[in-house]
């Protein structure tokens, strides 16, 4: 079916937890993958409908931060939201977000699964209201360890604040191998609900209608919970394993602090973690994209068999990277390194002049609000703060950015990255204090394993993109958020 008339493309984002091309820092396990099995076939196949950003880039790596900025087509700084758990009208309750515009001219919106986070979300942006799966994250096993857990606090009167290791949800495991079907899962059900949600679309009293359809994964974030066929892809033994085991060298120490929701997992291992775990990690990592990998080729067949395909717009984005032994970091993001703040990012047009293409032009994920905006010729909106990649998807070659952004809070610090061509800059401000900066050279030590700001012929590099930053970004103070406001049960 062709959806007709001046309001342009039906449009599809699809969103996940973590980068899930695994480059560049997962690159040495991403070619052994290949060698045991094709790691990613409908990924591959939607990369050879659209195009690859290789330098795409989130504007902050934590998850509800990241999605608020793409859906709303603004910066942390402007947002004022760099922690998980406040919604994005606590700071901009009149504002318009990218779903919101469509929806505003003439689009049916709908939210399917993890948007804009977990207990998160904006009925603002949606035509009806946010759709959630009632299947279970974990399989067997770990919903009967959560559910011991929560039985044994009962009986004892424990009544837990926060998190702890073992406690609620961590006690739980942080992988597991599950012996159904891919609609037994959270992650199933949800490709069933969009895949239910396109055929809806297609009958023809709706077909007049366009639609901007987005769908959420919880994989690969962990836990890593997959049926038992994706985890029989690959063998543990031959996925090798970081070689850089080691923090960035001269980095401020609290840049390279990290989050600890990894090691609250009931079955992670206090202490260095034993060679065998850490490849049971990236076994699990692995069979959770290829999960997410049969999920997106299911939707992509939907497309197709509907017709939809002819006149719709899929956009693949994940909402920060992830490291998985590099620096230390098992499981992590919480910086504004290289491997934190690259991400995944494809669009795919249909009849697109360039398919099946990379490019290396800077993209931002604040960019695909005007991008989307101007493809589908609805009106631009003054709010949106990134570029239309329209020039990059007409030309590969061409710049629309010349540099990426990205903000984190740290101790009081707070952090903006900027990402050229060959540099990634990283500027540090506190009240009272000196700015703290970190100079990394892309070209030649693109995992940031070393920190040059502080070398003398590397002086006037700094100095510039010092400059260069703060004529665009002034400093800004960072705020802690205030305290969450106690609810009532529901």
């Amino acid at each position: 079916l062709h959806i007709p008339g001046p309001l342009g493309f039906a449009i599809i984002l699809l969103t996940i937890s973590i980068r899930l091309l695994l480059y560049p820092l997962m690159q040495a396990q991403l070619k052994s993958a290949k060698k045991m099995a094709m790691l990613k076939p409908h990924l591959d196949a939607l990369s050879r409908r659209g195009m690859v950003f290789n330098r795409s880039y989130v504007q902050q790596a934590l998850c509800s931060p990241s999605r608020i900025s793409m859906l709303s087509g603004r910066y942390p700084a402007t947002t004022g939201i760099f922690e998980i758990g406040r919604p994005l009208r606590a700071t901009m309750p009149d504002i318009t977000t990218l779903p919101q515009h469509f929806k505003n001219h003439g689009y049916h919106t709908r939210s399917l699964g993890k948007i804009y986070h977990v207990g998160i979300d904006d009925d603002a942006s949606w035509t009806v209201p946010a759709w959630h799966s009632k299947k279970p994250r974990y399989g067997p096993i770990g919903r009967a360890a959560v559910e011991a857990q929560r039985k044994d606090d009962e009986a004892k009167g424990i009544k837990r604040q926060g998190r702890a290791k073992g406690v609620g949800f961590y006690a739980g495991p942080a992988f597991e191998i599950v012996d159904g079907d891919d609609d037994d899962l959270l992650d199933g059900d949800t490709a069933s609900a969009a895949i239910a949600q396109l055929r809806e679309h297609a009958r023809e009293e709706n077909s007049s209608r366009p639609f901007f359809l987005a769908v959420g994964f919880a994989n690969p974030h962990v836990p890593w919970v997959a049926p038992k066929k994706y985890w029989a892809h690959y063998d543990p033994a031959k996925l090798p394993l970081a070689t850089n085991e080691f923090l960035p060298k001269g980095a401020p120490a609290f840049a390279t602090t990290t989050a600890q929701d990894f090691l609250s997992y009931a079955n992670v291992p206090d202490g260095e973690l034993p060679e065998s775990f850490k490849r049971a990690c990236l076994h699990g990592y692995l069979a959770a994209i290829s999960y997410i990998d049969a999920q997106v080729g299911r939707l992509l067949a939907a497309l197709d068999e509907t017709g939809l395909a002819r006149n719709t717009i899929v956009v693949f984005w994940s909402d920060h990277g992830y490291y998985m032994g590099e620096h230390t970091w098992w499981v992590m993001k919480h910086n504004n390194y290289e491997g934190a703040t690259r991400n995944c990012l494809i669009i795919a047009q249909p009849e697109m002049k360039h398919a099946c293409t990379k490019t290396l032009a800077l993209a931002q994920s604040v960019d695909l609000a005007p991008t989307l905006t101007e493809l589908c010729g609805l009106p631009a909106h003054a709010g949106f703060q990134g570029r239309s990649l329209k020039p990059v998807l007409e030309n590969p070659a061409a710049v629309v950015n010349d540099a990426a952004f990205s903000w984190y809070p740290k101790e009081g610090w707070l952090g903006v990255a900027m990402r050229t061509d060959q540099w990634r800059f990283i500027e540090w401000t506190k009240p009272g204090h000196e700015p703290v900066r970190e100079l990394y050279d892309m070209a030649r030590d693109p995992q940031n394993d070393l920190n040059i700001a502080d070398k003398p012929e590397y002086a006037i590099v700094r100095d510039s993109l010092s400059k260069r930053l703060r004529e665009q970004f002034p400093v800004q103070e960072f705020k802690q958020p205030p305290p969450a406001k106690k609810s009532a049960a529901k």
